[in-house]
Parts: structure tokens; C-alpha cells; sequence
């Protein structure tokens, strides 16, 4: 008897589809993504941030921004969301040690390093969130009527890389440390850092940190802020890749040629970028610094509109209206030939110190001649025409800032009459906000003084209708701007009852 064995065929070998591993990864990657963007810490942060921002944006710079200025202002508010993301990607690492499912995932098809891999993913989705909020901040800006100057990609860069590298160092902290507590501390420590570590303005130390804040009363054209965003957003950059790529090999992909390159890349990235940002400021800038504060005349352009000529620098030519309006507000006020008399606007800075720089400008010795900042809006434009009022009835700045007498009622009726409310705007430009008693009257150049009895007169004058209020001061205009007279002598003028508070200048 014959046996006959029949041999099953053999089974095909099983193989891995090509791309199956990419496959997975983005499987893995939009879950992540997902449990990332939806924990509770992140959405608060992302609350927090979105309502701050718009809150602020809608008043900031008072509705004149300049972009250079504003694109350093979408900076701050991302480190709040980059701190949540560390916190939560940390913990998202580590939930398959706190179930205890870390021998199962070892099993399936992804490898360790790909589930890393998934999870910086996910930290690279809430930093793209994060410059779409930036983008939207700074178009806002942008858009808003008074918007002059221009912004730098690089600045706008440092909040999404500030997020990114936070993330990824959650995920490394992961990888080096299973504590749970481990990434609270970590944010104890850089909250710590960020508050009690000094940094003068001049060390090149403070670049280090993800967000350099520079905040001044000055705005500098932007060709004159001299600040190596391009390098410290390299920094930012490379760094957040040295800690991702690092979190891939400790995640067992030392093997992987790729995940070695982009270690090796990244370290040169933000060794560059660190480098370029410890130089300090190009000399060609500073040069152009010193121009622009000592001689702003070589670097103006001029327009005339009106009788009135305003010299400014380039990006700020489109602001001649609003200057415009204050000046003619002012001039329908005035008499004698102060209406037609020809008046010189001259934009200025000081540039020499930086962003840092906060002092008061030497008044022009020039006949007719006014300085403007670069910031406009709010108490810049009582500001403003106080000072146009003040060469309209002296004839120069310099006398303006010597004035000691009774025509200081007559500057401050011509530069606050035509505003909607004066007596506010009075508040607004006296350095101690008051509207009664003496005060000193902030201005861009020599501030001025003005006596308990010219404010006790003018606030008289300011109650009066406005026409008839003009009438008055351009019937007198001759004796209110004569040198010397006294607040006494306006108030005859101008037929008002005698001020009973003290008139004598400090």
C-alpha cells in the first residue's frame, strides 16, 4: 500500500507595503495632532493668548502702528502656548509608560522612533496654529489705516520657533527623564529664568532666550533697528531641530543616517545663528544712526501742503496728512499773520542709542520750524499741536522753550481748541495729568511750564463758545503774543475775570 503526501503550499512571505511605516507614522501623527491641539492645557493657552491679543491689537500704538515696531509685538503672547505644548507633549510621550502599554507598542510595526517621530509632528501642527494667529496679528496691524514702515519675517518667525523648540524640548525631557513631575519643573525653572535672570541691554547673552523683547517710547525707521532677527530666528530654528532630532536617536534611531545628518545640520544651524546674533550692531547702521538724529535733513523727504512743508523720513510720508490736519486745526484759530505764515515740519529722532534711547530732543534755533516724532495718535497729537501753536505765536521752538509770561494761554487755547475735548487733552499733555494748578507740559523738545494762573485762565477761555473765544484772541492777538505780558494783562484782553492762582514760573 502506497501513501501519498500531499505538501501544503508555502504561505507568500509576509512584506510591508512601501510606505506602510510612513503610513503609520502620519497615522499616529494626525492622532496626536488631535489629542495635542484638544488638551485642556493647550485649548486654555490658545484661549488665553487669541483674547489678549485681541483685546490689545484693537488699541495698540493708538491706531498709528509702525511695523516695525508691531511685529516685535507678536513675540510674548506664543511663549504662553509654547509652555502648555512642552507641558502636554511631555505628558502625551509618556502615557504608554503610565498605562503600562510600552511592551505592547514595542511589538507592532512602528518602532519607537516613529512613534517620536509622530509626536514632534505634533508639536510642528500647534506652531503652525500659532503662526497663522501671528499672521493674523500683524495683517491686523498692518491694515489699520495709520500703518507706516515695514516688518521683518524674521521677527514674526521668533513665536512659531519659540513654540516649536518648547515642544520639542517636552518631547526630548520625555525621552531623557519618565518622571511625571519632571516637565512642571522644567517650567518652574524657565518661568524663573525668565523673570529673576538679568540680562543688560548690551549682553549678548540675552539672545539666547526665544523672545528678546526691545521696548521703548521710541519708534526708529525700520532700517535703523539694527537688531539680528535673520540670525536669531537661524538660532531658534536649528535649535528646535537639534532637540527633535536628538529625542528621534534617543528614541532609537541612532542607526538612521537621516536622523545623524539632521543632528549634525541642526547643531551647525544654531551655532551660526548664535554666532551671527553675539555680534551686535553693523556698523553700517550705526552710521546711519548718527545720520539720521544729527543731520535728518540728508535722509528726508519734503511735501508741501498748504503753506506748510513737512521734511520725513521715507516710510512715513503717508502720515503728512494727519499731520496736516493738526496744523490746520491750529492755524484757523490763530491772527495776525500767523494763518499764512510759512511753517517748516521736520520730522526727528534720536537714533544713536537704539531702541533704548528715550530722551528729549533739542529744540530748532530755526525761525518757523516744528519737530515731529514717529509716533502719532493718543497724547502725540495734543503734543503735537502744542508745539505748532507754540512757533506760531514765538516764532521759533527755542523761544518757545524759554517762554516765562502770559502767552502761554494763548499756545494753549491755539493747540487745544480745535481738539474734540480740550480739557481732557489738557490732562493729557501736562506731565502730572491734572487739569488745575501749575504743571509741566511734556513735549518733544524742552518742555514747557505753565503757571496755577494761566490754567485758572485758560480753562476760563476753554468754557467759552469757540467762536466767540476766537474772536476775542484775534482781536488781541497783537498784545496776547507780545514778550513779557502778563497773564493779568490776557485776562484784561481778553475780557475775563482776573485768575486768582500764582503766576510765577519755576
Amino acid at each position: 500500500m502506497t501513501t501519498t503526501t500531499t505538501t501544503a503550499p508555502a504561505p507568500p512571505p509576509v512584506t510591508t507595503p512601501p510606505g506602510a511605516s510612513g503610513a503609520a507614522v502620519s497615522a499616529l501623527a494626525r492622532f496626536e495632532m488631535r489629542r495635542l491641539l484638544t488638551r485642556v492645557p493647550v485649548v486654555v493657552a490658545f484661549a488665553v493668548y487669541v483674547a489678549w491679543t485681541v483685546w490689545r491689537t484693537r488699541v495698540s500704538f493708538d491706531g498709528f502702528p509702525a511695523l516695525q515696531d508691531a511685529d516685535r509685538a507678536t513675540q510674548d503672547g506664543p511663549l504662553l502656548v509654547g509652555l502648555a505644548v512642552l507641558l502636554s507633549a511631555n505628558h502625551a510621550v509618556l502615557r504608554s509608560r503610565r498605562h503600562d502599554t510600552e511592551r505592547h507598542l514595542d511589538v507592532l510595526v512602528l518602532p519607537r522612533w516613529g512613534r517620536t517621530v509622530a509626536h514632534l509632528l505634533s508639536v510642528v501642527a500647534a506652531a503652525l496654529l500659532v503662526a497663522v494667529c501671528v499672521g493674523g496679528q500683524f495683517a491686523w496691524e498692518a491694515l489699520k489705516p495709520g500703518a507706516v514702515g515695514h516688518g521683518s519675517p524674521a521677527e514674526l518667525l521668533v513665536g512659531p520657533l519659540s513654540v516649536l523648540l518648547l515642544g520639542g524640548l517636552g518631547v526630548l525631557l520625555a525621552r531623557l527623564v519618565t518622571a511625571p513631575f519632571a516637565a512642571p519643573l522644567l517650567i518652574v525653572l524657565l518661568l524663573f529664568l525668565a523673570t529673576f535672570l538679568g540680562f543688560s541691554d548690551d549682553d549678548w547673552t540675552r539672545w539666547l532666550m526665544p523672545s528678546v523683547g526691545t521696548y521703548s517710547a521710541v519708534t526708529l525707521p525700520s532700517d535703523l533697528i539694527g537688531r539680528p532677527a535673520a540670525w536669531h530666528a537661524l538660532y531658534l530654528g536649528g535649535f528646535a531641530l537639534t532637540l527633535m532630532a536628538a529625542s528621534v536617536l534617543l528614541s532609537g534611531g541612532a542607526r538612521l543616517r537621516t536622523a545623524q545628518a539632521a543632528v549634525a545640520g541642526a547643531v551647525a544651524l544654531t551655532l551660526a545663528g548664535a554666532v551671527g546674533q553675539s555680534r551686535g550692531v553693523p556698523e553700517t547702521v550705526t552710521e546711519a544712526r548718527v545720520r539720521a538724529s544729527v543731520t535728518p535733513e540728508k535722509v528726508h523727504t519734503c511735501v508741501e501742503r498748504d503753506g506748510t512743508t513737512y521734511c520725513v523720513f521715507p516710510e512715513w510720508e503717508q502720515r503728512t496728512g494727519d499731520w496736516a490736519r493738526a496744523v490746520d486745526d491750529v492755524r484757523a484759530l490763530a491772527g495776525g499773520d500767523a494763518q499764512d505764515r510759512p511753517l517748516v515740519v521736520r520730522q526727528r529722532v534720536e537714533a544713536r542709542y537704539g531702541l533704548d534711547a528715550d530722551s528729549t530732543l533739542a529744540s530748532l534755533t530755526r525761525p518757523g520750524e516744528v519737530t515731529v516724532g514717529t509716533a502719532w495718535g493718543g497724547n502725540r497729537v495734543p503734543e503735537f499741536a502744542v508745539s505748532v501753536a507754540g512757533v506760531l505765536v514765538t516764532g521759533s521752538e527755542a523761544m518757545t522753550g524759554e517762554m516765562c509770561d502770559g502767552r502761554m494761554v494763548t499756545v494753549m487755547w491755539l493747540a487745544l481748541a480745535g481738539r474734540p475735548d480740550p480739557v481732557a487733552d489738557l490732562r493729557r499733555v501736562r506731565i502730572d495729568d491734572s487739569d488745575t494748578g501749575s504743571a509741566i507740559v511734556v513735549s518733544r523738545t524742552e518742555p514747557l511750564q505753565m503757571t496755577s494762573a494761566q490754567t485758572e485762565l485758560l480753562r476760563e477761555l476753554l468754557e467759552l463758545p469757540r467762536d466767540e473765544a476766537a474772536a476775542k484772541v484775534k482781536a488781541g492777538w497783537a498784545e496776547l503774543t507780545a514778550p513779557k505780558v502778563t497773564t493779568d494783562r490776557v485776562a484784561r484782553v481778553l475780557g475775563l475775570e482776573k485768575p486768582e492762582g500764582e503766576d510765577g514760573c519755576l
